[in-house]
C-alpha cells in the first residue's frame, strides 16, 4: 500500500511522499525501505531510520529524525497495533491429508523421515527439515521453521500469537498482530504441552541444541543460546536473550528484556528480574508482599553482607 492509504485507512495525518510503497512492519534492529518502523521513545531514535519506508511516532519525534515519511499519532504503540491487524497475513485452513496423516496449509516443506502422531496441524508455509518427530496434536503455525533431528512432545503449539497488548484511552485492550515467526535450530527437544510464541515483528529462536522440559512457555522475541537446558514449568517473557549452556531450574520466572550470560545456572523457582552479566549460579527467591515493602526489604538483604561485617568489627 502507499503512505497516503496506508494513512487513510487508519484516519491518521502523514508527512512524506504519499506514494511510498508499504509492505509491511520491520524492527529497529532490521530497518527495511519498504516497510514501516515504530519509534515511540527518542532513546530508539539512530540515523539508520533514514533507511525506513515510514516511521510511526509523535510530532515532538517526527522532528528530530532524518526520515520524513512519517505516520503521526499521539500514542504511536496503539497505531502501531492497527497497523499490525493491517498487514496481517491470510493463513488457509489446513486440510487432512490422508498420505501423511497431517492437517496441512499450503506451501508446507517436510524434509525426510518425518514421524508422526494424531491430529498434527502444519500450517502454510511452514519448513520442517530432516528426521523430525513430532508428536499427538502438535501445532506448527504458519511460517515457523525446523531445523534437522528436532523432537516435539505431545500437546505442544509452536508459532502461537504472543501476549501483546496496547491500552488506549478509553482503558480496552488492543491487540497487536505478531508478524514475525519461530525459528527452531538443529538437535533440540522439546517437551509436551510447551508453548512457544511467535515474534512480534523479527523472530523467535530456539537455538541448536536446545532442550526444554513439559510445559514450559516462551514468548514473543525470546532468544535461546545454544544447549541450554530448561526444566518444566518456566516461563520466559518477551525479548529476552538467554545465552548459551543456560540451565534454568523448574518453575523459574523471567521478566521481559532480560539478558544473561553464558554458562548461567539459574536454581528452581527463582525470578529473574536483572540481567545476569556474568557465568555463575544464582538463585533469587523471595516471599510476595505489598511491592513498597518488598522494595525496602530487598535493599536491606542487598546489605546484610556489609552489616555482618561492619557489626563484628565493632564486636556487638
Amino acid at each position: 500500500m502507499k503512505l497516503s492509504s496506508v494513512a487513510k485507512k487508519l484516519g491518521v495525518k502523514f508527512l512524506g511522499n504519499p506514494n511510498q510503497e508499504l509492505t509491511g512492519i520491520s524492527s529497529c534492529n532490521n530497518i527495511k525501505r519498504d516497510k514501516i518502523c515504530l519509534i515511540s521513545e527518542k532513546k530508539y531514535i539512530s540515523k539508520s531510520l533514514i533507511s525506513a519506508g515510514a516511521i510511526v511516532c509523535s510530532l515532538d519525534i517526527a522532528n528530530q529524525i532524518n526520515n520524513k515519511n512519517i505516520l503521526l499519532s499521539e500514542n504511536p504503540k496503539l497505531l502501531f497495533a492497527e497497523l499490525s491487524q493491517l498487514f496481517r497475513p491470510n493463513v488457509s485452513n489446513p486440510v487432512y491429508d490422508s498420505d501423511s496423516n497431517l492437517f496441512l496449509g499450503e506451501n508446507v516443506s517436510i524434509g525426510q523421515n518425518l514421524t508422526t502422531g494424531a491430529g498434527v496441524v502444519i500450517e502454510d508455509s511452514v519448513i520442517i527439515g530432516n528426521n523430525v518427530s513430532i508428536s499427538h496434536n502438535v501445532v506448527i503455525h504458519h511460517g515457523v521453521r525446523i531445523g534437522d533431528n528436532v523432537v516435539i512432545g505431545s500437546g505442544s503449539v509452536i508459532g502461537s500469537e504472543g501476549f501483546g497488548n496496547v491500552i488506549d484511552s478509553n482503558k480496552k485492550w488492543n491487540h497487536i498482530s505478531h508478524l514475525g515467526s519461530v525459528r527452531i535450530g538443529s538437535n533440540v527437544r522439546l517437551g509436551s504441552n510447551c508453548s512457544i510464541d511467535r515474534g512480534t515483528i523479527d523472530d523467535t529462536i530456539i537455538n541448536n541444541g536446545v532442550i526444554i522440559d513439559n510445559l514450559v512457555h516462551i514468548a514473543h522475541n525470546v532468544i535461546i543460546g545454544e544447549d541450554t537446558a530448561i526444566a518444566a514449568k518456566v516461563g520466559i517473557a518477551g525479548s529476552c536473550n538467554i545465552g548459551k549452556r543456560n540451565m534454568i531450574g523448574g518453575m523459574v520466572g523471567i521478566v521481559d528484556h532480560i539478558k544473561t550470560a553464558d554458562d548461567v545456572i539459574i536454581s528452581a523457582t527463582s525470578t529473574v528480574n536483572k540481567d545476569i552479566k556474568e557465568p555463575g549460579t544464582y538463585t533469587g527467591i523471595m516471599p510476595i508482599s505489598n511491592h513498597a515493602n518488598w522494595k525496602r526489604i530487598a535493599l536491606w538483604i542487598t546489605k546484610l553482607d556489609k552489616i555482618a561485617k561492619v557489626l563484628k568489627l565493632k564486636k556487638i
